[in-house]
C-alpha cells in the first residue's frame, strides 16, 4: 500500500511561486513606507521563552490559555513559538541596551496561533509591527497611524478601509471602570454567551469584544469607560484626535475597543474593512507604557502596531487592486556548443549590466521550437537567441515575445540598448 503523501501542516500554507509576486511587492512597499519615517528593522528569533507571552499578554488571555504553540525542549526550558510581535520586541530592546534614546523599530515575520484555520485566520500567519519607545506624548500615536494611512494610500484601499480609536486609560482608571462593568453584567448573567459568563471571572474588559449579538445587546446600556478616565488620558486622547483631525485621517471613536492583550493602557486603534466578512481587522495596536518596565527592563513608554499581511493581500484581491507581475526581461536560448559557449558569456554580462532584472536561461538543451515554447511560457519581454550564426559574428538575435516587432539580429552592444528601452517602458 503506497505511503501517504506528507502535505503542510493545515493552516500552515505554502506560498507558491506563482503567488509569491503579490508578496514580494507588499513587502517592498511596507519596508519603503516604513523606512522613510526613520524606523530601523530589527530581525527577531520565533521562537521565545513561554513565560515571556505569560508576563506581557496576561496569563487569562486566550492566546496564553489555548493558542500558543508550547513545548519543553532537551533542556527542560518551556519554549513558545511567538503568537505576536511586540513582547520579542521589547525584550529585544531590553537585553540590547536599545531604548537609550527615542528608538523607532519594525520587524516582519510568521507569528504562530492553535486557531481553527479560515480565510484571513491561519495558524502560522505573517505580520509586519512596527513600535516607537521613548515617547510618552501621543504624537508617536499619530505618526504610526499617519504611515498607515500612508500605506493604504499607496495601496489604493483608503476607500475600503476605516480607523476606530479608543482610550482604555490608565491602570487605575481600568480597575475602577471593572468593578463597575463587573457589576453591571453581574445583574444579567443569565443573558451573556458562555464564553463571556467565563471571561466575566477572569478578562472582563475582552466581554466588551464580544461578537455575540445577544451580549451587545446587554452592553448597551452598560457603563462606558470613557467616563472613567483620568485628565492626563483624557488630555492625550484629545491631542491624538486633534492630530488626525489636522492630518484630515477620518477616525470613528468606538468605545468598545479593548484589544485582546492585557499590556496596553490609553491609546487602542484598529483599521478594519468590511471587505472580509469577519476576520476585518487588517492592522492593530496602541500604547503599552508599562510593558518594558514589567519585563525588567528600565520604564519606557512604548507604543506600535502590527498588521496582517494575508488579511491585506486579500483586501487588495477583493479590491480587484491591479498588482506588478514579475516577469523575465529575458529568455536566453542556445543550440550547438559555439552558441551556448557565447550565450553563456553574454547573458552574465547583462546581469552585471541589469542589476536585478531577471535574465532567465535555458537548462537542459532542446531544439530552438522546445527552447522558445519555454520562452513563451516564461512571460519573457524578449528571447535572445545565440545560434552557430551567432556565435561565429559575435551577434544575437532579439525575438520579441509581447509585442509584433520583426525579431532583429544585432550586435551585443546594440541588444544592450535594445533592453534598455524595454526596461524604461516597463
Amino acid at each position: 500500500m503506497p505511503e501517504k503523501v506528507l502535505q503542510a501542516v493545515r493552516g500552515m500554507p505554502d506560498v507558491v511561486p506563482a503567488q509569491v509576486g503579490p508578496w514580494q511587492w507588499f513587502e517592498r512597499l511596507v519596508r519603503d513606507t516604513i523606512q522613510g519615517y526613520g524606523y530601523q528593522e530589527i530581525r527577531l528569533p520565533i521562537i521565545e521563552p513561554t513565560q515571556l507571552f505569560a508576563r506581557s499578554i496576561g496569563e487569562v488571555t486566550d492566546i496564553v490559555e489555548k493558542e500558543m504553540y508550547t513545548f519543553i525542549d532537551r533542556n527542560e526550558d518551556s519554549l513558545t513559538l511567538r503568537p505576536e510581535g511586540t513582547a520579542g520586541c521589547v525584550r529585544a530592546v531590553i537585553q540590547h541596551n536599545l531604548a537609550i534614546t527615542p528608538q523607532r523599530l519594525w520587524y516582519s515575520g510568521p507569528m504562530f496561533r492553535h486557531e481553527r484555520p479560515q480565510k484571513g485566520r491561519l495558524r502560522q500567519f505573517q505580520q509586519v509591527g512596527a513600535e516607537v519607545f521613548g515617547i510618552a506624548t501621543p504624537d508617536a500615536e499619530i505618526e504610526l497611524i499617519a504611515l498607515t494611512a500612508r500605506l493604504w494610500h499607496l495601496l489604493g484601499v483608503s476607500g475600503s478601509v476605516k480607523l476606530e480609536l479608543n482610550s482604555i486609560g490608565s491602570v487605575t482608571a481600568r480597575a475602577q471602570y471593572k468593578l463597575a462593568l463587573v457589576a453591571y453584567l453581574s445583574e444579567r448573567l443569565d443573558e451573556l454567551d458562555p464564553d463571556s459568563q467565563r471571561r466575566l471571572t477572569t478578562n472582563p474588559l475582552r466581554i466588551l469584544d464580544s461578537k455575540n449579538p445577544d451580549t451587545q445587546r446587554v452592553l448597551d446600556g452598560a457603563p462606558v469607560l470613557s467616563d472613567y478616565l483620568d485628565e492626563a488620558s483624557s488630555t492625550a486622547f484629545r491631542q491624538l484626535t486633534e492630530g488626525l483631525d489636522a492630518l484630515s485621517i477620518p477616525y470613528v471613536l468606538n468605545n468598545r475597543l479593548v484589544r485582546g492583550l492585557d499590556y496596553y493602557n490609553d491609546t487602542v486603534f484598529e483599521w478594519t474593512t468590511t471587505e472580509l466578512g469577519a476576520q476585518g481587522t487588517l492592522c492593530a495596536g496602541g500604547r503599552y507604557d508599562s510593558l518594558v518596565g514589567q519585563l525588567g527592563g528600565k520604564p519606557t513608554p512604548g507604543v506600535g502596531f502590527a498588521m496582517g499581511v494575508e488579511r491585506i493581500l486579500l483586501l487588495l484581491e477583493a479590491c480587484q487592486t491591479p498588482l506588478p507581475k514579475i516577469e523575465p526581461l529575458v529568455f536566453a536560448v542556445a543550440a550547438g556548443k559555439p552558441a551556448e559557449l557565447a550565450c553563456l558569456i553574454d547573458i552574465e554580462r547583462l546581469r552585471s549590466h541589469f542589476g536585478s532584472a531577471q535574465i532567465v536561461a535555458n537548462l537542459g538543451g532542446g531544439s530552438f521550437r522546445t527552447q522558445l515554447k519555454r520562452a513563451d511560457k516564461s512571460g519573457a519581454h524578449v528571447a535572445l537567441i545565440w545560434g552557430e550564426t551567432e556565435a561565429a559574428q559575435g551577434a544575437v538575435t532579439v525575438k520579441y515575445l509581447r509585442t509584433e516587432q520583426e525579431q532583429q539580429t544585432v550586435t551585443y552592444d546594440q541588444a544592450v540598448e535594445l533592453l534598455e528601452r524595454i526596461v524604461i517602458n516597463l
